[in-house]
């Protein structure tokens, strides 16, 4: 037999942390290092993303 894995439902406030500013407007952006030149545009871009709620947001220089 295979081993039984409890399944613990999570509560509502860890399920939304941090959601709730973020609905709001109000993020918490961080740089992604991820891509730093723009081919289509031909310029660097910082791309930034919300620790939060992990939305992303482009901004050419």
């Amino acid at each position: 037999m295979g081993d039984v894995i409890p399944f613990k439902r999570p509560k509502l406030s860890e399920k939304h942390r941090g959601k709730t500013l973020c609905r709001e407007g109000f993020h918490k952006w961080i740089v992604d290092k991820g891509a730093v030149f723009d081919v289509k545009q031909g310029c660097l871009v910082t791309r930034y993303r919300c620790k939060r709620c992990n939305a992303t947001r482009v901004e050419a220089k």
